[in-house]
């Protein structure tokens, strides 16, 4: 492995690791994610994923499967939730690769390393690529996807076969929508490039269908052998994601793109610009174009938007703009780089700043504001943080001093600059943003104040995260009044609600306990018990 590379694949490592271990599933996704896995983990169904004792059938199960995996593999020496949430790093670690061999095959070598750095740097993916969230797997299969478009042009018979396990991989991790997003650029390839429109491409489709067949058949052929009803459950959810028109909105990926994909879409801009027409047709721009297009179309036609689902527009986005990354003109390729140094430094110098008042109380001013902000939070000197978040900017200023000036030098620095700010934020404020985002104080408070003897809890506007964290924290699980097979006349009554707004439940209650996450002004837990 050569030097570059080695300094490439040690970046990616400081970019995935930070954030995966160390604080409890944050409110929302990751609370419910973690419900699912945990409820695998005391016994539940490996097949039928539940929530906190109910059949919980938004997603398939690859990603909960994996996860239960990797929190077995590593307990005891690591909780739970951090065991679970390394499955994220696996799956970014594959599209991170899968990306990089990608743009390996469309730009040639040296450009692939490129197009996993363009990836990293994306904003939109910062935050949600260390999240314990069912969406990461299917961005593992897109990224292998384009990989096998692209290879399949030389290699049919391994491009078919990655391609099938891509489908199979996105269809069993997402469902329905993102698997249709990957059939239909692989029927519109052949219109847009003469590349696959060739008998081996043909082949090579054949050969992922029947890859693919038993992979997409298999859960839903087992979920119908269980019972044909939770098939119907499923297919019903799976569609009413793709058709429910109540909450559509067909702008809102075009809107959060200029964040979300900075700054790889603007590198995408400058490869278009200085393409000429009869250049669109090439694989490299005609593969990650026609993806990126698919895939806005079909994800803006969706009953439901949300930044999450927009990380599968990212990989294409990163293999457009690769070539332009290297190939920029001086005085455009010197800006990126003085941006990115001196941007980097600059949140840097704040970063540690934040941490003196943070932790050690100066100024006395930011200290008193941060407090105010998640007053649960014990502050004071640790070590281990510090050590490591020294290590993050000492590597920042020996990385600016060694690089080698060379046309990928921009694209490095930037990418760099994104892993050691995240690492920065990931180490020094990871237990002060975990007490406002955990649910640990809520639960276990409830726990407490449980009496010594009572029959079942019944709950009342309890939402998913706040059913699994109940879960996993006080051992308790509520039976829905929202539900009426679920419902039971318990003697015990837990209660979300708001802050000002109390409505004590009709007939003889007594309030036992209420409280909230520190520093939450809105939501508000309050358990009864009934009065005999």
């Amino acid at each position: 492995m050569s030097r570059r590379h080695l300094l490439i694949t040690l970046l990616c490592c400081l970019w995935i690791l930070p954030g995966l271990v160390g604080h409890d599933p944050w409110k929302t996704d990751e609370a419910f994610t973690f419900g699912v896995v945990y409820d695998m983990l005391r016994g539940g169904s490996w097949l039928v994923p539940t929530l906190a004792g109910e059949v919980f059938l938004d997603e398939p199960p690859l990603y909960y499967l994996t996860a239960a995996l990797t929190a077995t593999l590593t307990s005891p020496l690591l909780p739970l939730h951090d065991g679970a949430r390394l499955a994220t790093g696996v799956f970014m670690a594959l599209t991170l690769l899968f990306c990089g061999m990608a743009g390996r095959e469309l730009h040639g070598k040296g450009n692939g390393a490129i197009a996993g750095l363009l990836l990293m740097g994306c904003f939109g993916l910062v935050l949600r690529g260390h999240e314990a969230i069912t969406d990461v797997a299917p961005l593992a299969g897109f990224a292998l996807a384009y990989y096998a478009w692209a290879l399949m042009l030389r290699r049919t018979a391994l491009g078919g076969t990655l391609l099938g396990l891509a489908m199979g991989m996105v269809f069993l991790s997402q469902g329905t929508l993102e698997t249709v997003m990957l059939v239909l650029i692989a029927a519109t390839l052949p219109a847009v490039s003469p590349s696959w429109r060739t008998r081996s491409y043909a082949r090579a489709l054949a050969l992922a269908a029947t890859v693919a067949a038993p992979l997409v058949m298999a859960w839903p052929l087992a979920l119908h052998l269980r019972s044909p009803e939770l098939l119907a459950l499923w297919l019903q959810n799976d569609v009413y994601a793709v058709f429910n028109a109540g909450t559509r909105d067909v702008t809102f990926y075009l809107r959060i793109l200029p964040w979300h994909a900075w700054p790889a879409w603007m590198l995408c801009a400058w490869a278009l610009w200085n393409t000429r027409r009869e250049q669109l047709s090439t694989p490299a721009i005609a593969l990650p174009l026609t993806g990126f297009a698919v895939t806005l179309l079909l994800l803006s036609a969706a009953g439901t938007a949300r930044d999450l689902y927009a990380l599968t527009l990212l990989p294409a986005l990163a293999l457009l703009g690769a070539p332009a990354a290297c190939n920029l003109r001086r005085g455009a390729a010197n800006a990126w780089l003085w941006f990115s140094i001196t941007g980097v430094t600059f949140f840097i110098i704040v970063a540690w700043f934040y941490w003196t008042g943070l932790e050690l109380g100066v100024p006395a001013r930011l200290h008193a504001h941060l407090h105010r902000l998640q007053p649960g939070y014990a502050p004071g000197f640790k070590w281990l943080p510090f050590a490591l978040a020294a290590g993050y900017t000492l590597a920042w200023f020996v990385l600016l001093r060694k690089l080698p000036r060379s046309p990928q030098r921009p694209a490095i620095v930037w990418a760099a600059g994104i892993a050691v700010l995240w690492g920065l934020t990931a180490i020094l404020f990871v237990g002060w943003v975990d007490t406002g985002k955990s649910y640990r104080t809520v639960f276990t408070g409830l726990r407490d104040n449980l009496p010594a003897q009572y029959e079942c809890v019944s709950s009342r506007n309890l939402g998913e995260s706040q059913r699994a964290m109940l879960h996993y924290y006080a051992n308790v699980v509520s039976h829905r009044d929202e539900i009426a097979s679920r419902s039971r006349d318990c003697d015990l009554l837990l209660v979300q609600g708001v802050v000002r707004d109390e409505t004590p439940p009709a007939g003889r209650w007594k309030k036992l306990w209420e409280s909230s996450r520190p520093g939450d002004k809105v939501e508000r837990y309050r358990l009864y018990q009934r009065i005999r």
